[in-house]
């Protein structure tokens, strides 16, 4: 599974962008997807994941309510809509899959990452 996430850019705060992962390969239904993001200077963290089918979904704290992650399995893409953004919302974001299984937030479980795309918040 090959992932490609487009639609980072610089918005001021309070403002909003939507995130896309593109996969692909016939399997995406099965997979479990999740979002990531790395700060410089800091581990890779959590944002939030959605389940292969089911479409549960779960959020780190920090984003909770203002984040909303979804899915379209018919174009094999996955989507994270972000309002409100702050400049602590600045990051490189990464989608990743992991073939089904449990909704999780831990990095090592997912096996298949995208090359991340630059999100920038300004004040």
């Amino acid at each position: 599974v090959q992932l490609v996430e487009s639609g980072g850019g610089l918005v001021q705060a309070g403002g909003s962008l939507r995130l896309s992962c593109a996969a692909s390969g016939r399997t995406f239904s099965s997979y479990t997807m999740g979002w990531f993001r790395q700060a410089p200077g800091k581990e890779r963290e959590f944002v939030a994941a959605i389940s292969s089918s089911v479409r549960v979904t779960t959020y780190a704290e920090s984003v909770k309510g203002r984040f909303t992650i979804s899915r379209d399995n018919a174009k094999n893409t996955v989507y994270l809509q972000m309002n409100n953004l702050n400049p602590e919302d600045t990051a490189i974001y990464y989608c990743a899959g992991k073939l089904g299984g449990r909704l999780t937030s831990l990095p090592r479980e997912y096996d298949y990452w995208g090359q991340g795309t630059q999100v920038t918040v300004s004040s």
